[in-house]
């Protein structure tokens, strides 16, 4: 794999993140559906941009090949928690995209944001993020039962999270 940059997303890269969570391995692990349409995308990226959500884009030769958005909460208890989820470019897992993306959402969390708490759900089955959220201190804990429907069947998710000592 060629070196990866990390920097927000633009608006010009609606149509590469609409290819990324229009793969079926990036819509059968998120809770994105298939035949998502431009117009939906284009309504989906405004709403992304409030105070307090951050869209990632990781690129390789100029190709964005990855996108996380990070959400911080709003309400005062919660200030200090933020959430997550990404997807990757078919072609591009297992190259370190998905690091490469965690890495500065964890690093904008911690050093910028005063994130104590990021959290995110996970398919069960998604064996391959899991090991990515281990490997960056997340971990499971608790698991929902029928979480969500998915190619004709209900699916259980992990509750993970990464929580830094609190002083």
């Amino acid at each position: 794999m060629n070196s990866i940059t990390i920097r927000h997303s633009r608006t010009e890269d609606i149509d590469a993140v609409a290819t990324i969570y229009g793969q079926r391995h990036a819509y059968a692990n998120t809770l994105q559906l298939p035949y998502v349409s431009r117009e939906d995308w284009q309504a989906r990226w405004e709403r992304m941009r409030p105070p307090g959500a951050y869209s990632l884009v990781a690129e390789s030769e100029g190709e964005v090949v990855g996108q996380l958005s990070l959400i911080t909460q709003d309400r005062p208890r919660r200030r200090h928690v933020g959430t997550f989820g990404m997807g990757v470019h078919e072609a591009h897992q297992g190259k370190g995209v998905g690091s490469a993306l965690l890495t500065a959402a964890l690093e904008m969390a911690d050093n910028w944001l005063a994130l104590r708490r990021l959290e995110a759900e996970v398919y069960v089955d998604n064996e391959a993020a899991l090991r990515l959220y281990r490997k960056h201190g997340f971990e499971v804990e608790g698991t929902a039962r029928a979480y969500a429907f998915r190619d004709g069947a209900y699916v259980d998710a992990h509750f993970i999270a990464r929580v830094l000592a609190t002083d």
